[in-house]
């Protein structure tokens, strides 16, 4: 589904160059639960913002369903991206002018669906992940768990191939960061493929599959049986 090679990418300024990924090569298939791990500035955010064509490599290739996609114009990724890929952040990235409905509904929206399809379907996932009662609050009158709910439910609104999730429970407490990875987890069985950065040893662990970066390389794959421990 998902492949990369020589994935390089460069930032450069007046003064300095950086770069965040050095000849990145691997491959992510249907269905796969992988984690990426490593330290701060080790290139994990910026791989998930190309696989999520959020942004461009510098050099090397990338492939999306067989075809490569690493170049596209901005205005392309964002048609592939639609009803493609899921985002959950460490953040939320919920917009604060928006109730929970509205946040959640926004993906449908782009799509141009139907305003009655998108209500019906942002009610049977608002149900799906416990916070129907809470469809007219607005993100600051939530807690961070509830916050972080609603940013899954608007990830998967639009039944998405795969689902890029950059430090998911970075935010949370432990109580609710396993509410988070049972969810993934729940839609990874589901079928969904799920990509995750994160720097948490446990949370790495519901993963099939561990790739470790250090200074924009890979440095290390594993694979191994998901966890099903708490935390």
């Amino acid at each position: 589904m998902i492949r990369t090679e020589n994935l390089t990418k460069i930032f450069r300024t007046e003064e300095i160059e950086t770069t965040a990924l050095n000849k990145v090569s691997f491959e992510v298939k249907k269905g796969e639960y992988v984690a990426i791990m490593g330290p701060s500035g080790c290139g994990k955010s910026t791989l998930l913002n190309i696989l999520g064509f959020l942004d461009n490599q510098t050099s090397g290739s990338y492939f999306f369903d067989g075809m490569e996609v690493g170049h596209l114009k901005e205005r392309q990724r964002t048609q592939l991206r639609k009803g493609n890929i899921g985002f959950v952040f460490q953040s939320f990235n919920l917009i604060d002018e928006f109730n929970v409905f509205e946040n959640v509904e926004l993906p449908l929206a782009y799509m141009n669906i139907r305003a009655r399809e998108r209500k019906r379907r942002v009610r049977e996932i608002l149900e799906r992940m416990k916070i129907s009662h809470r469809g007219k609050h607005f993100p600051q009158q939530l807690a961070g768990g509830q916050q972080q709910r609603v940013a899954v439910a608007r990830a998967i609104i639009t039944n998405p191939k795969v689902i890029l999730a950059d430090e998911p429970t970075g935010n949370l407490d432990s109580k609710n960061s396993l509410g988070v990875m049972k969810l993934l987890t729940e839609l990874n069985q589901e079928g969904t493929t799920i990509i995750m950065a994160t720097h948490s040893h446990q949370n790495a662990g519901f993963a099939h599959r561990l790739v470790n970066l250090f200074d924009g390389k890979i440095i290390t794959e594993n694979h191994y049986s998901p966890s099903t421990e708490t935390y």
